[in-house]
């Protein structure tokens, strides 16, 4: 499982977050997205932990903590949504031969 961190400060690094939820287990991986157009952070991120406990313990502490001036929001990851879109139907220059 994952543990999304919203809310996060623009200037925040992979380190630094990863040195935060160290203190209450093991960190398997730390992920910041970015903005496709400007490569800039987006102010999230997700944190996978080695056990559930962990994890856990990282959420109930953390959630609604303030770190570099910001209030966290942090708990569990929820699974990506589908968009749904993708168009279909149409057709392209070849549909109308």
């Amino acid at each position: 499982m994952s543990i999304y961190v919203g809310n996060l400060a623009f200037s925040a690094t992979q380190d630094q977050l990863t040195e935060v939820f160290a203190e209450y287990g093991a960190v398997s991986r730390v992920s910041m997205p970015t903005d496709r157009e400007t490569g800039r952070p987006r102010g999230f991120a997700f944190v996978e932990m080695e056990s559930e406990a962990d994890e856990d313990a990282a959420i109930e502490a953390l959630d609604g903590a303030e770190w570099m001036g910001r209030d966290l929001k942090v708990n569990k990851a929820r699974p990506r949504e589908s968009r749904g879109g993708g168009g279909g139907g149409g057709g392209g220059w070849n549909s109308r031969r």
